[in-house]
């Protein structure tokens, strides 16, 4: 693998790493093509198809179902924060899992995840390089990866790459379109309006999940590209489990989010400027 190869595989994997470990399949739009080894990163990551069409469309549900689940969507929006614990299965491409703390206020998205590489063939290629976890900070305008030292070599010496989401947006072919967008709509509260839009959504029914007494309910998105999306929810309408399945050119893609101690302090530093590598100059210099 050249040099120019690795490099650009290096910020492709952290790109899509970040991205899985935070998104799932709560996006209007289909899967990225390509892969993290090719010439247009990102590989893998659930992508909106226009920015403009990244937030679900209106509510079309109605009805007892509906008045419920608004009521979640508007309890979860108002706590702002939660713990988040998930795990993501993206093909033989990649699986992870993730935990830490995510903010969703008017400023936008923070928060810090600890993302852990599990299986796949992009972790194969990231323990090749010495790395088997990283640390994902999310700020309202961009988002920092944290890389061991044997990456950090293959960018520069750097521990950090920045992700500016608008420059993620300028990405050849379209394979960033969306991505502010979608950074946006990742909060558990937009899972409930993904599903505020299923025909066929449903109440399952009662049990308990992780201790807490919760209702589930299930329905299918997406029309042509189905996802479904299936939620627990507690007595104060609170998110406590979401699993969310759809299909990437690279096989299932499947996500299950734990929520808990809603309300939390959300920090997010940026990194050391003279510790961290812009990925749209990491591209420029690469030939990118």
């Amino acid at each position: 693998m050249t040099g120019t190869t690795v490099c650009r595989t290096v910020v492709a994997i952290a790109l899509t790493a970040t991205l899985a470990g935070l998104t799932g399949c709560t996006s209007s739009g289909g899967p990225a093509d390509g892969g993290p080894g090719g010439s247009a990163p990102p590989a893998a990551t659930p992508q909106p198809s226009d920015p403009s069409s990244t937030a679900p469309p209106a509510p079309s549900l109605t009805g007892p179902a509906a008045e419920a689940l608004r009521a979640v969507e508007r309890a979860t929006g108002r706590a702002g924060s939660a713990r988040v614990e998930s795990t993501t299965v993206m093909g033989s491409e990649l699986s992870l899992k993730a935990a830490g703390a995510l903010g969703w206020r008017d400023d936008g998205l923070t928060g810090t995840l600890t993302i852990t590489y599990t299986g796949g063939t992009t972790a194969e290629t990231m323990r090749r390089l010495g790395t088997t976890a990283m640390e994902a900070r999310y700020l309202p305008d961009a988002y920092y990866a944290e890389v061991g030292d044997e990456f950090a070599d293959r960018v520069g010496g750097r521990h950090w790459i920045k992700y500016v989401y608008e420059d993620l947006e300028d990405l050849g072919g379209g394979a960033g379109a969306g991505f502010a967008d979608q950074m946006r709509n990742t909060t558990p509260n937009q899972a409930v309006k993904l599903l505020l839009t299923a025909e066929d959504v449903r109440r399952v029914g009662e049990g308990e999940t992780r201790g807490r007494r919760t209702t589930h309910w299930t329905g299918t998105v997406g029309g042509a590209t189905a996802q479904t999306v299936d939620i627990w929810v507690d007595d104060r309408d609170l998110l406590v489990k979401k699993v969310e399945r759809g299909r990437t050119e690279n096989g299932e893609l499947t996500q299950t989010a734990y929520y808990s101690e809603y309300g939390v302090t959300v920090s997010a530093e940026r990194p050391p400027a003279a510790d961290t590598a812009d990925f749209k100059e990491l591209l420029a210099s690469q030939g990118g």
